[in-house]
């Protein structure tokens, strides 16, 4: 059998070399750093090393659980916000890619496409300034046309940043997220609606009963490999795009950040790696559960 692989590899060795340099990419990037989960288990000691530093077992796990009130509260805004990014996210991808896929004048669809696109190449260091020149109290646009006094960055407007941060995170990722569904629909057989055409269904109908359960499959996958990432935000957007106010931490706090404000204050990377390990297994526990569920009742949409 080792024989047979070895006769095989160097059969394919042309396709060995070409997969070669990916393949160190995803070892040094992807796994190499994975060694560094030991920390978890670990009181870090800058002197003696990521090996030497005494091992405290499961103290730091239980650090990051005995901070009830900080625990709960990131934990809760973390699922909350993956929840609706996700929901509004996918719904307005698919209805982008859809809004183009049926513009008549194809080359206006392109152009469209590549302004929807250019969002999600602004780095949150710079989207951290749109945003507060439009939420700045004495300067900011909303309350210089409208007239009002909000305090966006104050405890006062709290409850504002749920719906801030989402309108942020939907202006930045749609038009990179709608591509991957136009490419669905580019591949859509232009048969199946000449058909429906023939038998007097209207767009809409056509949208409906074709166009929609050609991507249910790919959506599917989308949705799958987003479970994977339930315990993980985009820290840009959070620590950024928030400033990492402090009155803001009930609605802005996110396990993400937390990590990052716990590195930069305390130094302590054992917290900081019981946390991120419990992002990891968390988020591998419930993709296994959801491919298991979509197997059961539609084992063609599976990852695997």
């Amino acid at each position: 059998m080792q024989k047979g692989f070895f006769a095989n590899v160097w059969k394919h060795r042309a396709h060995v070399v070409m997969a070669l340099p990916a393949f160190l990419v995803l070892f040094f990037i992807m796994y190499v750093p994975m060694v560094g989960l030991v920390l978890a288990f670990k009181k870090y000691d800058y002197a003696a090393g990521l090996f030497a530093s005494p091992w405290v077992g499961l103290d730091n796990f239980k650090f990051l659980v005995a901070s009830k009130g900080e625990f709960f509260t990131m934990t809760k805004n973390t699922l909350l916000y993956y929840f609706i990014f996700t929901a509004v996210g996918t719904v307005l991808n698919v209805a982008v890619a859809i809004a183009i896929d049926q513009l008549a004048f194809k080359r206006m669809a392109k152009t469209m496409q590549t302004l929807m696109i250019i969002p999600v190449f602004i780095s949150y260091a710079a989207v951290q300034f749109i945003v507060f020149a439009f939420l700045d109290r004495n300067t900011g646009m909303i309350n210089n046309v409208f007239g009002t006094n909000y305090r966006f960055y104050a405890k006062a407007g709290l409850n504002y940043w749920p719906l801030i941060l989402t309108v942020v995170k939907v202006w930045k990722d749609t038009g990179y997220g709608s591509v991957l569904y136009m490419s669905v629909l580019s591949g859509i057989d232009t048969s199946l609606y000449e058909a429906a055409d023939i038998d007097g269904a209207n767009k809409f109908q056509q949208i409906r009963h074709i166009t929609i359960p050609s991507l249910i499959p790919m959506v599917t996958v989308m949705l799958l490999l987003s479970v994977g990432n339930v315990m993980h935000s985009d820290t840009g957007l959070f620590y950024q795009v928030t400033r990492n106010i402090g009155q803001l931490y009930d609605k802005t706090e996110v396990i993400d950040s937390y990590v990052l404000n716990s590195i930069l204050n305390s130094g302590n990377f054992g917290y900081t790696a019981a946390a991120s390990l419990f992002q990891s297994v968390v988020g591998l526990l419930l993709m296994l559960f959801a491919n298991w569920m979509v197997r059961k009742i539609e084992p063609e949409n599976a990852l695997f």
